[in-house]
């Protein structure tokens, strides 16, 4: 059955694992969940993992992505803050378990908003990605199911889809071959705010999912089509607002920022690949080294990483 531009689905038949990492639950013990206003009727939640982009209004609650698991309960806690309603939708901008972790706790929090009207649809809160998130996150690994049904989109599209939600239009597009081959923003057009995902970060260089289909041409593309979207003030400041997948709410200025050094570094990698020299070669010589002080302190992708990722994209590419 299709409505509103998405594909509902049949329930999974997948084994039901236990979907909260041990790992995660000792760690983020600590973590405290904090709400910041974006703009219009837009919050952002920052806790561990990627940031939760959150529309309210009278309809319902709308989240894009839900961070870890062992944090739904205070994530809760933080939405009840801003409202009394309904979660209805949950997006998630990719299948990484630091976007979707969360997915199933706060998707049976939420109730469809066909609940009550379509018996079929199914229930908790209509959850929304694009195709190949549902393909990731439903595969087997080492002869092990993939997450819980309740985790799995309910909702898929293929390039785009669109719906009106709390008195404003709401568009989400596939960005494809970038971060993944799954990526999608979520454009919240009376709020006018994006919602990116890891296709924009202020805290580390852009993550690039060789294995998942990510490209470093995609990611440049993405990047262009998000700044399509946005429209400023003055300059390179005011208007559309910006909510990334790690780091602070950002404007027009932060991500052409990003969109240079990406490009730069790109160029730098290539023109390195054309004169012959190996990928030990390319990381020996540093093209990253002048944005290492902003870009370059996240353990869990260095440079180095960065560097490999975009060598070999290119290589593969040719």
């Amino acid at each position: 059955m299709k409505a509103n531009g998405f594909v509902f689905l049949a329930a999974f038949t997948f084994a039901q694992i236990a979907f909260a990492q041990q790992d995660s639950a000792k760690n983020l013990e600590g973590v405290e969940i904090h709400t910041l206003a974006v703009q219009g009727n837009v919050y952002m939640l920052v806790g561990e993992g990627g940031n939760i982009t959150i529309q309210i209004g009278n309809e319902g609650v709308l989240l894009v992505d839900t961070q870890y698991a062992v944090l739904s309960a205070k994530i809760l806690a933080a939405i009840n803050k801003l409202s009394d309603r309904s979660i209805r939708y949950i997006v998630n901008t990719h299948f990484h378990t630091d976007h979707t972790d969360g997915n199933e706790n706060l998707r049976q929090a939420g109730v469809n908003i066909l609940g009550g009207i379509d018996p079929t649809a199914p229930q908790g809160a209509e959850l929304i990605a694009q195709r190949n998130v549902l393909k990731r996150m439903s595969a087997r690994t080492s002869g092990k199911a993939g997450v819980p049904d309740d985790a799995l989109p309910t909702s898929i599209f293929d390039d785009a889809t669109k719906f009106y939600f709390n008195g404003e239009a709401i568009q989400i597009m596939h960005i494809p071959d970038a971060h993944t081959d799954g990526d999608a923003i979520v454009f919240f057009r009376r709020s006018d705010v994006i919602s990116t995902g890891d296709l924009f970060t202020t805290t580390d260089y852009p993550v690039i999912d060789l294995a998942n289909g990510g490209s470093i041409q995609g990611f440049i593309a993405g990047v262009n089509r998000i700044l399509d979207l946005v429209v400023t003030v003055f300059g390179q400041e005011g208007g559309t607002m910006i909510i990334p997948g790690h780091g602070r709410i950002c404007q027009a200025a932060d991500l052409i920022n990003y969109r240079e050094m990406i490009t730069i570094i790109r160029d730098r990698i290539q023109d390195m690949i054309n004169t012959g020299l190996t990928l030990e070669q390319v990381k020996a010589a540093k093209p990253t080294f002048d944005y290492d002080p902003l870009y370059g302190s996240n353990p869990s992708w260095t440079p180095e990483m960065f560097v490999e990722a975009v060598y070999k994209s290119l290589r593969r590419e040719k």
